[in-house]
Protein backbone atom coordinates (compact mmCIF):
# COMPACT_ATOMS: atom_id res chain seq x y z
CA UNK A 1 0.00 0.00 0.00
CA UNK A 2 1.18 3.78 -0.55
CA UNK A 3 2.87 4.89 2.37
CA UNK A 4 3.32 1.59 4.06
CA UNK A 5 5.26 2.52 6.82
CA UNK A 6 3.78 5.69 7.56
CA UNK A 7 0.23 3.70 8.04
CA UNK A 8 1.47 0.97 10.25
CA UNK A 9 2.81 3.34 12.16
CA UNK A 10 -0.56 5.69 12.28
CA UNK A 11 -2.40 2.13 13.42
CA UNK A 12 0.23 1.25 15.87
CA UNK A 13 -1.07 4.52 17.62
CA UNK A 14 -4.39 3.58 16.93
CA UNK A 15 -4.00 0.24 18.61
CA UNK A 16 -2.91 2.02 21.64
CA UNK A 17 -5.63 4.14 22.11
CA UNK A 18 -7.76 1.37 22.07
CA UNK A 19 -5.92 -0.47 24.17
CA UNK A 20 -5.87 2.20 27.06
CA UNK A 21 -7.87 1.60 29.96
CA UNK A 22 -8.54 5.65 29.78
CA UNK A 23 -7.96 8.56 28.51
CA UNK A 24 -5.70 11.28 30.42
CA UNK A 25 -2.53 13.34 29.55
CA UNK A 26 0.10 10.72 29.99
CA UNK A 27 -1.55 8.88 27.07
CA UNK A 28 -2.14 12.06 24.77
CA UNK A 29 1.28 12.97 25.42
CA UNK A 30 2.55 9.63 23.89
CA UNK A 31 0.03 9.69 20.97
CA UNK A 32 1.27 13.30 20.09
CA UNK A 33 4.87 12.18 19.77
CA UNK A 34 4.00 8.62 18.23
CA UNK A 35 1.94 10.84 15.56
CA UNK A 36 4.93 13.27 15.16
CA UNK A 37 7.51 10.74 14.89
CA UNK A 38 5.26 8.85 12.30
CA UNK A 39 4.54 12.07 10.13
CA UNK A 40 8.82 12.90 9.98
CA UNK A 41 9.79 9.88 9.09
CA UNK A 42 7.23 9.41 6.19
CA UNK A 43 9.27 12.85 5.06
CA UNK A 44 6.11 15.38 6.04
CA UNK A 45 7.26 19.26 6.58
CA UNK A 46 8.22 19.33 10.29
CA UNK A 47 5.85 22.38 10.38
CA UNK A 48 3.01 20.83 9.22
CA UNK A 49 3.51 17.99 12.04
CA UNK A 50 3.88 19.94 14.63
CA UNK A 51 0.83 21.81 13.32
CA UNK A 52 -1.19 19.12 13.02
CA UNK A 53 -0.26 17.64 16.90
CA UNK A 54 -0.75 20.71 18.04
CA UNK A 55 -4.80 21.10 17.11
CA UNK A 56 -4.93 17.07 17.77
CA UNK A 57 -3.88 17.80 21.39
CA UNK A 58 -6.36 20.75 21.65
CA UNK A 59 -9.38 19.60 20.39
CA UNK A 60 -9.01 17.00 22.75
CA UNK A 61 -8.33 18.73 25.46
CA UNK A 62 -11.45 21.24 24.69
CA UNK A 63 -14.31 19.68 22.65
CA UNK A 64 -16.10 16.81 24.23
CA UNK A 65 -17.38 13.68 23.03
CA UNK A 66 -20.69 13.55 21.32
CA UNK A 67 -23.58 12.01 23.42
CA UNK A 68 -22.92 8.23 23.38
CA UNK A 69 -19.63 8.37 21.87
CA UNK A 70 -16.25 7.26 24.59
CA UNK A 71 -13.66 9.14 24.52
CA UNK A 72 -11.21 7.03 22.50
CA UNK A 73 -13.09 6.76 19.91
CA UNK A 74 -13.20 10.75 19.97
CA UNK A 75 -9.58 10.74 19.99
CA UNK A 76 -9.57 8.25 17.24
CA UNK A 77 -12.03 10.57 15.54
CA UNK A 78 -9.83 14.05 15.84
CA UNK A 79 -6.83 12.02 15.04
CA UNK A 80 -8.62 10.80 11.44
CA UNK A 81 -9.84 14.71 10.34
CA UNK A 82 -6.96 16.38 11.20
CA UNK A 83 -4.68 13.72 9.26
CA UNK A 84 -7.65 14.30 6.34
CA UNK A 85 -7.30 18.00 6.38
CA UNK A 86 -3.33 18.08 5.81
CA UNK A 87 -4.14 16.37 2.48
CA UNK A 88 -6.12 19.42 1.14
CA UNK A 89 -9.76 19.06 -0.11
CA UNK A 90 -11.73 16.90 -2.36
CA UNK A 91 -12.42 17.72 -6.17
CA UNK A 92 -14.71 15.95 -8.45
CA UNK A 93 -12.99 14.81 -11.71
CA UNK A 94 -15.55 14.51 -14.84
CA UNK A 95 -15.61 11.29 -16.68
CA UNK A 96 -16.99 13.19 -19.92
CA UNK A 97 -14.65 13.18 -23.20
CA UNK A 98 -11.88 16.26 -21.93
CA UNK A 99 -9.28 17.90 -22.74
CA UNK A 100 -6.20 17.11 -20.95
CA UNK A 101 -2.94 18.66 -21.23
CA UNK A 102 -0.02 16.97 -19.30
CA UNK A 103 2.83 18.70 -18.02
CA UNK A 104 6.13 18.20 -15.84
CA UNK A 105 9.61 17.83 -15.71
CA UNK A 106 11.37 15.30 -17.54
CA UNK A 107 11.57 11.52 -16.17
CA UNK A 108 8.25 12.26 -14.11
CA UNK A 109 6.44 10.09 -15.95
CA UNK A 110 4.39 12.18 -18.28
CA UNK A 111 4.17 9.59 -20.85
CA UNK A 112 3.28 6.35 -18.98
CA UNK A 113 0.48 8.89 -16.73
CA UNK A 114 -1.23 9.48 -20.55
CA UNK A 115 -1.64 5.81 -21.59
CA UNK A 116 -3.36 5.90 -18.26
CA UNK A 117 -5.35 8.25 -17.88
CA UNK A 118 -6.37 6.84 -21.61
CA UNK A 119 -7.25 3.40 -19.81
CA UNK A 120 -8.92 4.94 -17.34
CA UNK A 121 -11.24 6.82 -19.67
CA UNK A 122 -11.91 3.48 -21.37
CA UNK A 123 -13.09 1.60 -18.94
CA UNK A 124 -15.74 4.67 -18.29
CA UNK A 125 -16.66 4.52 -22.08
CA UNK A 126 -15.08 7.00 -23.25
CA UNK A 127 -12.61 6.76 -26.20
CA UNK A 128 -8.88 8.70 -26.29
CA UNK A 129 -7.19 10.33 -28.73
CA UNK A 130 -3.24 10.42 -27.20
CA UNK A 131 -1.41 13.22 -29.23
CA UNK A 132 2.32 13.35 -28.95
CA UNK A 133 3.68 17.28 -28.50
CA UNK A 134 7.17 16.27 -27.33
CA UNK A 135 8.90 17.44 -30.13
CA UNK A 136 12.26 17.44 -28.67
CA UNK A 137 12.37 13.49 -27.63
CA UNK A 138 11.55 11.46 -30.65
CA UNK A 139 11.75 8.63 -28.07
CA UNK A 140 8.90 9.78 -26.04
CA UNK A 141 6.82 10.24 -29.14
CA UNK A 142 7.78 6.07 -30.20
CA UNK A 143 7.05 5.27 -26.58
CA UNK A 144 3.37 7.20 -26.42
CA UNK A 145 2.63 5.49 -29.67
CA UNK A 146 3.44 2.12 -28.27
CA UNK A 147 1.33 3.04 -25.53
CA UNK A 148 -1.26 4.05 -27.68
CA UNK A 149 -1.30 0.30 -29.44
CA UNK A 150 -1.65 -1.19 -25.78
CA UNK A 151 -4.46 0.50 -24.61
CA UNK A 152 -6.65 0.27 -28.16
CA UNK A 153 -6.93 4.44 -28.51
CA UNK A 154 -5.90 6.63 -31.25
CA UNK A 155 -2.76 8.49 -31.71
CA UNK A 156 -1.43 11.20 -33.46
CA UNK A 157 2.03 13.31 -33.74
CA UNK A 158 4.07 14.97 -36.70
CA UNK A 159 7.49 13.76 -36.73
CA UNK A 160 8.61 16.49 -38.79
CA UNK A 161 7.15 19.32 -36.66
CA UNK A 162 9.49 21.27 -34.42
CA UNK A 163 6.79 23.60 -32.94
CA UNK A 164 4.25 21.72 -30.15
CA UNK A 165 1.65 23.90 -30.49
CA UNK A 166 1.14 22.94 -34.23
CA UNK A 167 1.13 19.43 -33.43
CA UNK A 168 -1.72 20.07 -31.25
CA UNK A 169 -3.79 22.37 -34.27
CA UNK A 170 -3.61 19.05 -36.54
CA UNK A 171 -4.72 16.86 -34.14
CA UNK A 172 -7.47 18.92 -33.18
CA UNK A 173 -8.63 19.32 -36.46
CA UNK A 174 -8.37 15.87 -37.90
CA UNK A 175 -9.89 13.58 -35.15
CA UNK A 176 -13.83 14.35 -34.02
CA UNK A 177 -14.53 16.45 -30.90
CA UNK A 178 -16.04 13.30 -28.97
CA UNK A 179 -12.90 11.65 -28.19
CA UNK A 180 -11.01 12.31 -24.41
CA UNK A 181 -8.21 14.31 -26.35
CA UNK A 182 -4.64 14.06 -23.40
CA UNK A 183 -1.38 15.67 -25.11
CA UNK A 184 1.60 14.65 -23.59
CA UNK A 185 4.30 17.69 -23.54
CA UNK A 186 8.15 17.95 -23.31
CA UNK A 187 9.53 18.43 -19.60
CA UNK A 188 12.99 19.88 -18.67
CA UNK A 189 15.16 19.14 -15.95
CA UNK A 190 14.15 22.44 -14.51
CA UNK A 191 11.27 25.01 -15.17
CA UNK A 192 12.56 27.10 -17.19
CA UNK A 193 11.23 30.21 -19.51
CA UNK A 194 11.46 28.01 -22.66
CA UNK A 195 9.53 25.31 -21.25
CA UNK A 196 6.96 27.80 -19.46
CA UNK A 197 6.33 29.65 -23.01
CA UNK A 198 6.23 26.53 -25.04
CA UNK A 199 3.53 25.19 -22.64
CA UNK A 200 1.65 28.60 -22.80
CA UNK A 201 1.53 28.26 -26.55
CA UNK A 202 0.22 24.81 -26.57
CA UNK A 203 -2.22 25.51 -24.00
CA UNK A 204 -3.72 28.86 -26.22
CA UNK A 205 -4.14 26.26 -29.04
CA UNK A 206 -5.74 23.53 -27.53
CA UNK A 207 -8.08 25.27 -24.33
CA UNK A 208 -7.57 22.49 -21.95
CA UNK A 209 -10.21 21.41 -19.49
CA UNK A 210 -7.28 20.09 -17.37
CA UNK A 211 -4.23 20.95 -17.20
CA UNK A 212 -2.88 18.18 -14.59
CA UNK A 213 1.19 18.07 -13.13
CA UNK A 214 2.99 14.92 -13.35
CA UNK A 215 5.12 14.28 -10.63
CA UNK A 216 7.42 12.01 -9.27
CA UNK A 217 6.76 11.03 -5.21
CA UNK A 218 10.49 10.89 -4.99
CA UNK A 219 10.62 14.64 -5.23
CA UNK A 220 9.73 14.29 -1.34
CA UNK A 221 8.78 17.85 0.16
CA UNK A 222 10.26 20.12 -3.31
CA UNK A 223 7.62 18.40 -5.07
CA UNK A 224 5.64 21.35 -3.26
CA UNK A 225 7.87 24.35 -4.73
CA UNK A 226 7.27 22.66 -8.20
CA UNK A 227 3.36 22.31 -7.73
CA UNK A 228 3.37 25.76 -6.85
CA UNK A 229 5.99 27.45 -9.57
CA UNK A 230 3.68 24.99 -12.59
CA UNK A 231 0.72 26.43 -10.70
CA UNK A 232 1.33 30.20 -10.92
CA UNK A 233 3.06 29.91 -14.56
CA UNK A 234 0.20 27.66 -16.40
CA UNK A 235 -2.85 27.32 -13.80
CA UNK A 236 -3.27 23.75 -12.86
CA UNK A 237 -6.54 21.79 -12.09
CA UNK A 238 -4.76 19.32 -10.75
CA UNK A 239 -1.52 16.77 -9.91
CA UNK A 240 -0.73 13.50 -10.89
CA UNK A 241 1.43 12.27 -8.09
CA UNK A 242 3.71 9.21 -9.49
CA UNK A 243 5.53 6.26 -8.21
CA UNK A 244 4.13 5.82 -5.11
CA UNK A 245 4.75 2.45 -4.94
CA UNK A 246 8.57 2.58 -4.77
CA UNK A 247 10.85 3.31 -1.72
CA UNK A 248 9.72 7.13 -1.60
CA UNK A 249 8.41 7.80 1.38
CA UNK A 250 5.55 9.47 -0.10
CA UNK A 251 4.81 11.56 2.67
CA UNK A 252 6.68 14.85 2.25
CA UNK A 253 5.22 15.01 -1.92
CA UNK A 254 1.68 14.13 -0.51
CA UNK A 255 1.75 16.61 2.27
CA UNK A 256 4.05 19.13 -0.11
CA UNK A 257 1.52 19.39 -2.86
CA UNK A 258 -1.95 19.17 -1.11
CA UNK A 259 -0.71 22.99 0.78
CA UNK A 260 0.55 24.22 -3.22
CA UNK A 261 -3.16 25.39 -4.04
CA UNK A 262 -3.02 22.76 -6.66
CA UNK A 263 -5.37 19.19 -5.68
CA UNK A 264 -4.02 15.70 -6.19
CA UNK A 265 -6.37 13.88 -8.67
CA UNK A 266 -4.66 10.36 -9.20
CA UNK A 267 -1.82 8.62 -7.73
CA UNK A 268 0.19 5.78 -10.00
CA UNK A 269 0.35 3.27 -7.90
CA UNK A 270 2.50 0.74 -10.14
CA UNK A 271 3.78 0.42 -13.68
CA UNK A 272 1.12 -1.43 -15.31
CA UNK A 273 -1.81 0.84 -17.57
CA UNK A 274 -4.17 0.19 -14.99
CA UNK A 275 -2.46 1.25 -11.88
CA UNK A 276 -3.86 4.83 -11.66
CA UNK A 277 -5.90 5.39 -8.59
CA UNK A 278 -8.64 8.91 -7.78
CA UNK A 279 -7.34 10.78 -4.98
CA UNK A 280 -9.94 10.83 -2.56
CA UNK A 281 -8.41 11.97 0.68
CA UNK A 282 -11.14 10.68 3.10
CA UNK A 283 -10.85 6.87 1.31
CA UNK A 284 -7.09 7.22 0.97
CA UNK A 285 -7.08 8.18 5.18
CA UNK A 286 -9.24 5.59 6.04
CA UNK A 287 -7.11 3.16 4.13
CA UNK A 288 -4.10 4.38 5.84
CA UNK A 289 -5.62 4.19 9.48
CA UNK A 290 -6.66 0.09 8.73
CA UNK A 291 -10.28 1.63 8.48
CA UNK A 292 -10.59 -0.19 5.15
CA UNK A 293 -12.00 1.40 1.45
CA UNK A 294 -14.91 -1.13 0.56
CA UNK A 295 -15.95 1.28 -2.35
CA UNK A 296 -12.78 1.28 -4.00
CA UNK A 297 -12.47 -2.53 -3.88
CA UNK A 298 -15.69 -2.95 -5.09
CA UNK A 299 -15.38 -0.43 -8.33
CA UNK A 300 -12.46 -2.41 -9.19
CA UNK A 301 -14.00 -5.33 -9.16
CA UNK A 302 -16.88 -4.06 -11.03
CA UNK A 303 -14.32 -2.32 -13.40
CA UNK A 304 -13.10 -5.52 -14.38
CA UNK A 305 -16.00 -7.61 -14.17
CA UNK A 306 -18.67 -5.59 -15.35
CA UNK A 307 -21.61 -4.59 -12.83
CA UNK A 308 -24.22 -7.73 -14.21
CA UNK A 309 -21.15 -10.23 -13.53
CA UNK A 310 -20.07 -8.52 -10.01
CA UNK A 311 -23.65 -8.48 -8.83
CA UNK A 312 -24.30 -12.07 -9.93
CA UNK A 313 -21.46 -13.83 -8.11
CA UNK A 314 -22.43 -11.95 -5.55
CA UNK A 315 -26.12 -13.06 -5.46
CA UNK A 316 -25.14 -16.22 -5.89
CA UNK A 317 -22.51 -16.39 -2.91
CA UNK A 318 -25.18 -15.10 -0.70
CA UNK A 319 -27.98 -17.82 -1.65
CA UNK A 320 -25.83 -20.63 -1.22
CA UNK A 321 -25.91 -21.19 -5.10
CA UNK A 322 -21.78 -20.12 -5.64
CA UNK A 323 -20.33 -22.31 -7.97
CA UNK A 324 -16.79 -23.51 -9.25
CA UNK A 325 -17.54 -21.48 -12.66
CA UNK A 326 -18.00 -18.44 -10.06
CA UNK A 327 -14.99 -19.20 -7.95
CA UNK A 328 -12.88 -19.00 -11.12
CA UNK A 329 -14.70 -15.62 -12.30
CA UNK A 330 -13.25 -14.51 -8.95
CA UNK A 331 -9.95 -15.75 -8.89
CA UNK A 332 -9.75 -14.36 -12.83
CA UNK A 333 -10.82 -11.02 -11.27
CA UNK A 334 -8.59 -11.07 -7.93
CA UNK A 335 -5.68 -11.97 -10.26
CA UNK A 336 -6.77 -8.42 -12.61
CA UNK A 337 -7.01 -6.36 -9.45
CA UNK A 338 -3.17 -6.69 -8.17
CA UNK A 339 -1.66 -8.82 -4.89
CA UNK A 340 -2.95 -10.55 -1.95
CA UNK A 341 -1.27 -7.26 -0.06
CA UNK A 342 -2.75 -4.75 -1.90
CA UNK A 343 -6.58 -6.07 -1.53
CA UNK A 344 -5.59 -6.46 1.94
CA UNK A 345 -5.26 -2.90 2.42
CA UNK A 346 -8.98 -2.18 1.04
CA UNK A 347 -10.34 -4.07 4.21
CA UNK A 348 -11.13 -2.42 7.48
CA UNK A 349 -8.47 -3.40 10.02
CA UNK A 350 -6.52 -5.82 7.84
CA UNK A 351 -3.77 -3.63 6.70
CA UNK A 352 -2.49 -4.06 9.79
CA UNK A 353 -2.60 -7.41 9.90
CA UNK A 354 0.01 -8.00 7.45
CA UNK A 355 0.94 -11.84 6.67
CA UNK A 356 4.67 -12.64 6.33
CA UNK A 357 6.45 -12.37 2.72
CA UNK A 358 6.55 -16.30 2.39
CA UNK A 359 2.88 -17.28 3.05
CA UNK A 360 1.77 -14.03 0.85
CA UNK A 361 4.02 -15.74 -1.91
CA UNK A 362 2.27 -19.00 -1.06
CA UNK A 363 -0.87 -17.54 -1.04
CA UNK A 364 -0.24 -16.45 -4.36
CA UNK A 365 0.66 -19.38 -5.79
CA UNK A 366 -1.81 -21.71 -4.52
CA UNK A 367 -4.55 -19.15 -5.93
CA UNK A 368 -2.65 -19.89 -9.31
CA UNK A 369 -2.51 -23.82 -8.77
CA UNK A 370 -6.35 -23.22 -7.97
CA UNK A 371 -6.93 -21.28 -11.38
CA UNK A 372 -5.16 -24.22 -12.78
CA UNK A 373 -7.28 -26.97 -11.51
CA UNK A 374 -10.28 -24.81 -12.18
CA UNK A 375 -9.56 -24.77 -16.13
CA UNK A 376 -8.77 -28.63 -15.80
CA UNK A 377 -13.08 -29.25 -15.41
CA UNK A 378 -15.30 -29.76 -17.63
CA UNK A 379 -18.75 -27.86 -17.79
CA UNK A 380 -21.14 -29.95 -15.74
CA UNK A 381 -18.13 -29.82 -12.84
CA UNK A 382 -18.03 -26.44 -13.11
CA UNK A 383 -21.33 -26.14 -12.43
CA UNK A 384 -21.76 -28.50 -9.66
CA UNK A 385 -18.80 -29.10 -7.81
CA UNK A 386 -20.35 -32.12 -6.08
CA UNK A 387 -19.64 -34.37 -8.91
CA UNK A 388 -15.98 -33.92 -8.31
CA UNK A 389 -15.12 -37.36 -6.85
CA UNK A 390 -12.75 -40.67 -7.29
CA UNK A 391 -11.82 -40.91 -10.74
CA UNK A 392 -12.90 -37.07 -12.19
CA UNK A 393 -10.30 -35.89 -9.20
CA UNK A 394 -7.88 -38.16 -10.94
CA UNK A 395 -8.64 -36.98 -14.29
CA UNK A 396 -8.33 -33.23 -13.18
CA UNK A 397 -4.94 -33.60 -11.03
CA UNK A 398 -3.35 -35.25 -14.28
CA UNK A 399 -5.09 -32.39 -16.82
CA UNK A 400 -3.72 -29.78 -14.51
CA UNK A 401 -0.40 -31.02 -13.50
CA UNK A 402 -1.34 -30.96 -9.34
CA UNK A 403 -1.81 -33.72 -7.08
CA UNK A 404 -5.06 -34.82 -6.13
CA UNK A 405 -4.80 -33.79 -2.69
CA UNK A 406 -4.85 -30.07 -4.23
CA UNK A 407 -8.01 -30.71 -6.39
CA UNK A 408 -9.26 -31.90 -3.00
CA UNK A 409 -7.87 -28.30 -1.23
CA UNK A 410 -9.67 -26.39 -3.96
CA UNK A 411 -13.05 -28.43 -2.99
CA UNK A 412 -12.83 -27.77 0.45
CA UNK A 413 -12.01 -24.02 0.12
CA UNK A 414 -15.14 -23.39 -2.33
CA UNK A 415 -17.17 -25.92 0.06
CA UNK A 416 -16.11 -23.88 3.20
CA UNK A 417 -16.45 -20.59 1.22
CA UNK A 418 -19.74 -20.93 0.13
CA UNK A 419 -21.03 -22.25 3.72
CA UNK A 420 -19.71 -19.63 5.40
CA UNK A 421 -21.49 -16.89 3.28
CA UNK A 422 -24.62 -18.56 2.93
CA UNK A 423 -24.57 -18.47 6.79
CA UNK A 424 -22.67 -14.91 7.06
CA UNK A 425 -25.64 -13.36 5.16
CA UNK A 426 -28.82 -15.42 6.32
CA UNK A 427 -28.63 -13.48 9.24
CA UNK A 428 -30.98 -10.81 8.28
CA UNK A 429 -29.78 -7.91 10.68
CA UNK A 430 -25.87 -8.32 10.00
CA UNK A 431 -26.54 -8.55 6.32
CA UNK A 432 -28.35 -5.26 6.86
CA UNK A 433 -25.15 -4.06 8.62
CA UNK A 434 -22.99 -5.16 6.05
CA UNK A 435 -25.24 -3.35 3.37
CA UNK A 436 -25.23 -0.35 4.96
CA UNK A 437 -21.48 -0.69 5.00
CA UNK A 438 -20.58 -1.44 1.77
CA UNK A 439 -23.00 1.30 0.76
CA UNK A 440 -21.19 3.87 2.69
CA UNK A 441 -17.23 2.72 2.67
CA UNK A 442 -16.25 5.51 4.78
CA UNK A 443 -14.95 5.57 8.17
CA UNK A 444 -16.71 4.75 11.27
CA UNK A 445 -18.82 7.86 12.41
Amino acid sequence: MVLDSLGKSLRGVLQKIARSTQVDEELLNEVVRDIQRALLQSDVNVQLALDLTRKVRRRASEEKPPAGASLRDFLIRIIYEEIRSVLGAERTFDTRPRKILLTGLFGQGKTTTAGKLARFYQKKGVRSLLVGADVHRPAAIDQLEQIARKVGCEFYTDRNQRRAEEVVRQALARFPPHLTVIVDTAGRSGIDTELIEELRRVREVFQPEETLLVLDAAMGQSAGRSARAFHEAVGLTGVVLTKLDGSAKGGGALSAVAVSGAPILFLGTGEHLDELERFEPTRFVSRLLGMGDIRTLLERYEEISGKEEAQRAAENMMSGRFSLRDMRAQLDSLGQMGPVSKLLSFLPGMASAKLPEGQLEETQARLRRFRAILDSMNAAELADGHLVKGDRIQRIARGSGQKPQEVRALLKYWETTRKAAHGLTSNRKLRRQLERQFAQGGPPG
